[in-house]
């Protein structure tokens, strides 16, 4: 009996929160032979299925971007990027233009954490500006497009962010009172459900709103 063609993963932003939880998940699973990071300095650890990628998102220089499904864990703070168009460069220039070169390249799904209230005509620059890359992302017609929308994310995070911390003790404090939509989701349930439902076959767009996520 011939074995099944295992797939290969890009992960893009695997050093963040949800990146390196992903990244370790994909290297371990049984559908992909290889894993690949596009990345500016090395993950710092190593597996027989993972291949690091040098990239600049500024200057490609025709690098090829292949693989059968594309993760991107892509994103930033206003406060950390410094700018309103250094945000957008991050938060939706890159992961489009990943996008876009990865379909020429034939890739089969595209998988992205976006934000609950990702909306394109939002007065809020940053939903905005999630939901300019979802429209965008949409109409490349991707043979499978899954948006995952999360809340607040909790997890232990390298960097210290004094708005999320605050957040994470209100919504720790609150928790019973606030709706499953808006209530903060773990950064592993994230992982989880990315690399699950990566794995079901699914054509077409499908999103999942942050309730969807609580329980991979």
């Amino acid at each position: 009996m011939t074995k099944p063609t295992r797939k290969t993963a890009l992960v893009v932003g695997a050093t963040g929160l949800i990146g390196n939880l992903l990244t370790h998940r994909l290297v371990d699973s049984s559908a992909y032979e290889k894993v690949k990071v596009l990345v500016r300095h090395s993950l710092g650890w190593q597996h027989p299925h993972l291949q690091e990628i040098q990239y600049d998102f500024n200057h490609p220089n025709g690098l090829l971007i292949q693989a059968d499904d594309i993760y991107c864990c892509l994103g930033t703070t206003m406060k950390k990027a410094g700018s309103k168009e250094a945000f957008q460069k991050v938060d939706y220039q890159y992961p489009l233009d990943v996008a876009k070169r990865a379909l020429v390249n034939r890739a089969k799904q595209f998988l992205l954490v976006s934000s609950m209230g990702a909306n394109p005509n939002s007065s809020f620059f940053y939903n905005r500006v999630k939901g300019e890359l979802e429209r965008d992302l949409m109409a490349l017609n991707y043979p499978a497009l899954l948006i995952f929308r999360p809340s607040l994310l909790l997890g232990d995070r390298k960097e210290f962010r004094l708005g999320e911390r605050i957040g994470e003790s209100l919504m720790k404090l609150f928790n019973p009172l606030i709706p499953a939509r808006y209530k903060g989701v773990q950064v592993d349930s994230v992982a989880n459900a990315m690399s699950q439902k990566a794995q079901l076959g699914l054509t077409g767009t499908h999103i999942f709103e942050s309730d969807q996520l609580q329980n991979f």
